[in-house]
């Protein structure tokens, strides 16, 4: 049946990535030029075979977490790309660490290189065969019958866009919906069948995927045709205006060991935040560690200024809005909190963020300090706790959140940060609303990538201290 070609397509398209990677790895490993030795099994013994596995078998074990393997009739070329360029981000990396942390005898740019040369003849590959699928979609080959549920506006729209979209090899066979159901007038020419023909549809019709694509009103009269979808074995895709048009894309879940739609503002990868939670660990581990004798110069210079404790906590928003202790430096007189109110009145920023920049309350030392946000050092503590980020929107004190639109909330929707798309454009200069912008784009928007241009521009921006008060 057509449904399993699909099966039968991701199977071999891993084969066909399995026996790409490992024939690259493996004749790299015998280049002396770019593994740097002469015989990699004899000199690097059981470690070697075990980081030789690793690069045979990475890029086809992250396709299978970033469900790149999964049909991608209607996925557009550059969000392929898109994810081919992150797998082979995360390949490099795994195989990286691997030959770090086995301490074999390669040169330490072989695996860059083998992940370089096997991101090119994948890709090539990978492009070569959609291209050539699309080809023969288009040409009426490899084609999938869909039925739809409904004929009303929705309907017409799922028509307009297979018609619109010859490559991706839909057709469909008609459409299903109650008798008294008003028919969108480019339908009219369809094939229309009534609900109650469902189940002998799906038994005398060759039907791939059903979709549902009706009015709310509508859903209380299809029970026939999830119970025939179900007894048949054919996939459903649900595309009903249940709650309107503005919420964000749902995704099946299960809650209390029953089946779930899951909306949230957006669905990022877990397998991708599980790598960067892991960077954090690594990286906020190393920067702490390098960090320690500029903490303890602070320290030293923070108490014979004023005598007064050297750490300043403070509590601020984490995910979701879950308050947690941020650590800083202090860079204000003892009791600058009390203050505060006196001081209101002269805000510069808009929004409900009091900043003010000849703030009278930092001390001589501070002002140093936050020219060159070395205050946030103690923050790499944080992000070790589970608390915050090495990138992410900067942690807002409870008293501004309460001032908070509902919209703006939607900063809390991602772990809080110690740099951010803000921290790199400007801080300070930049205004509430603004900044605002930057951060939901930030989440809206967010990769692997992204945080490392993000982390790759913070040092410039804090030494040059552009923004910064």
């Amino acid at each position: 049946m057509l449904r399993n070609r699909g099966t039968v397509t991701s199977s071999l398209l891993m084969a066909l990535d399995i026996s790409l990677s490992a024939s690259i790895c493996i004749a790299l490993l015998h280049w002396p030029a770019v593994s740097g030795l002469a015989d990699p099994f004899v000199q690097g013994g059981t470690s070697m075979v075990v980081v030789a596995l690793i690069g045979c078998l990475a890029w086809p074990f992250t396709f299978q977490q970033l469900d790149i393997y999964s049909s991608i009739r209607t996925v557009g070329l550059w969000e392929g790309a898109r994810r081919l360029i992150i797998a082979g981000f995360v390949a490099g990396t795994v195989l990286g660490a691997a030959a770090f942390a086995t301490d074999v005898p390669l040169n330490r740019s072989f695996p860059f290189v083998c992940a370089a040369v096997q991101a090119v003849a994948i890709a090539g590959t990978r492009f070569v065969i959609y291209g050539l699928l699309r080809i023969a979609r288009q040409l009426g080959r490899n084609t999938r019958n869909i039925l739809v549920v409904g004929s009303g506006a929705r309907a017409a729209q799922v028509l307009r866009n297979i018609e619109a979209h010859p490559g991706w090899g839909l057709r469909v066979l008609g459409f299903v919906d109650d008798v008294d159901s008003p028919v969108d007038p480019s339908l009219f020419a369809a094939k229309l069948y009534r609900i109650e023909q469902m189940s002998s549809l799906v038994a005398d019709l060759v039907v791939d995927r059903v979709v549902v694509a009706c009015p709310r009103s509508m859903l209380g009269s299809i029970a026939p045709v999830l119970s025939a979808c179900s007894s048949a074995g054919v996939p459903l895709t649900l595309q009903p205006d249940l709650f309107g048009d503005y919420l964000p894309t749902p995704q099946i879940g299960r809650f209390c060991e029953r089946p779930s739609l899951d909306f949230a503002a957006m669905h990022h990868n877990p397998f991708l935040l599980g790598i960067k939670r892991s960077s954090d660990i690594l990286l906020g581990s190393v920067a702490l560690v390098l960090s320690l004798p500029i903490l303890a110069i602070a320290a030293v210079a923070i108490w014979l200024e004023d005598r007064g404790p050297v750490f300043f906590l403070q509590k601020r928003c984490g995910l979701y809005g879950r308050r947690f202790t941020m650590i800083k430096l202090r860079t204000m007189e003892v009791g600058a909190e009390g203050r505060k109110t006196e001081l209101i009145e002269m805000n510069e920023m808009d929004g409900p963020v009091f900043k003010l920049k000849l703030d009278p309350r930092i001390t001589k030392v501070g002002a140093f300090l936050r020219r060159f946000s070395l205050d946030e050092l103690p923050q790499f503590w944080n992000v070790l706790s589970g608390e915050m980020s090495l990138v992410g929107p900067r942690p807002p004190v409870p008293e501004e959140v309460s001032h908070y639109e509902i919209s703006q909330r939607r900063r809390l929707s991602m772990r809080p940060g110690i740099t951010c798309t803000w921290q790199v454009s400007g801080r300070n200069e930049i205004g509430f609303q603004e900044w605002v912008k930057l951060d939901l784009e930030y989440i809206d928007t967010w990769s692997l990538g992204l945080d490392l241009r993000i982390l790759t521009a913070t040092l410039p921006a804090v030494f040059s201290g552009r923004g910064a008060h």
